[in-house]
Order: C-alpha cells, then structure tokens, then sequence
C-alpha cells in the first residue's frame, strides 16, 4: 500500500497535468448526464455519445423522455449493449422524475438509487459530477488502478470505494473519481498498461515489485 507522501504526490502530479478533468460523456444537464451514465453500462463513451446526440435532440428532459416512451426511445440506442432494458428503465425513471421530483434530478443518493437502472455506481457519477460531492465512483478502470498501484486494495468495488475515502488526500477528493478513470482507461490499461510512459510509475506498487 502507498505511504501517505506517495498518495499526495500522486494525486499532485494528476492535478498538475489535467487541473479541471471532465467526463468525456457530451452532456449539459444532471438529466442527460444520468440517462448518458445509465446507457454507458457495457458500451463505451464514445458509443453512448454517438446515441445519445440524436436522442437528446428530441429528448432532453424526463418530461420529453416520458412521451418518447419505451418504444420510442430503443431505436435511438439500439446500437449499445441491453437496450431492452435500459430503454425500459430510463421511461420508468423519467416517469418518476416527473411524478416524484417535478422533473428534477434528485440530490441525494437514496433518491438516486430509487430510479430503475441506478445503482451506487451511477448514483457516485452523478452527486460527483453534476453536484460537485466528494464522491467517488468504483467502476473498472478506478478498480483496477485502486488495486494495481497499491493505493487502495480491496477485493469488491464497496471495498475499494471505502478504503478510498480514506487514502485520498482531502483537497483531491473532488477529481479524484475522474482522475483514476482517466488513468485506468488510457495509460494503467488492463491488458498492456503503458508503464513507460505513466507519469506516476516511479510511485506505483507493481512497478516496485517488478524492480
């Protein structure tokens, strides 16, 4: 596991090299941000991106969402993984939006996770992202650099995110969920990670081990 002073230099170097990251999701809205994360399972960002631009011409709020309906909403992501089902939960989730929260995204995670198609993960992304908590999403990538670089162990996504908490400096809890994703999807890959090249490897736990 990396020792304090390793933990504050590498979320120095992250914050020195990308000060502001960003989702790569083309979102303006906590709605299109929430539908944009609930299609991105098993689909990458650029394919939700590619979806998601026609629909939200039509459908940019759970209002306009809702009179899509089910079956007016799969055409539009046909193309990404489980489009059955994640058409399905996003016309239940807009119609709760509407019926429940006056068309609003709600702030708190119980009512985030209440929607069909959202679970901590997606609820994480979208306090973190939309309403600048200090959350901290676990998906693949933050999973893996968590565990490859020794920064926070764990043997479950709950486990990693917990132990984050703890060994993320404070001042970089805010970036830190973008940050580890960026990291993991293009230099700490999972099948050849780009060593070579990473700004952080002189701090990395397998790094040191491979020494």
């Amino acid at each position: 596991m990396l020792t304090e002073q390793d933990r504050k230099a590498m979320f120095a170097i992250f914050a020195d090299h990308c000060p502001q990251p960003r989702s790569e999701l083309l979102v303006t809205t906590p709605f299109e941000l929430l539908v944009a994360v609930m299609l991105s399972a098993q689909s990458t960002d650029k394919a939700v991106n590619d979806a998601t631009g026609p629909l939200f011409k039509v459908a940019d709020s759970p209002e306009k969402m809702l009179t899509l309906g089910e079956d007016g909403i799969k055409p539009y992501i046909r193309k990404l993984g489980l489009f059955n089902s994640k058409a399905r939960h996003l016309a239940t989730s807009s119609a709760i939006l509407v019926h429940e929260h006056a068309g609003k995204v709600p702030e708190t995670r119980e009512a985030l996770e209440h929607l069909p198609g959202v679970g901590r993960k997606t609820a994480n992304v979208i306090l973190n992202t939309a309403f600048d908590w200090p959350v901290i999403a676990v998906d693949t990538h933050v999973f893996r650099v968590s565990n490859r670089t020794g920064l926070a162990p764990g043997k479950t996504p709950r486990q990693v995110e917990e132990k984050l908490y703890q060994m993320v400096p404070e001042q970089f809890l805010k970036h830190a969920h973008h940050w580890l994703i960026l990291h993991g999807r293009y230099i700490c890959r999972a099948r050849k990670p780009l060593c070579e090249t990473c700004l952080i490897r002189h701090l990395c736990c397998h790094m040191r081990s491979q020494a």
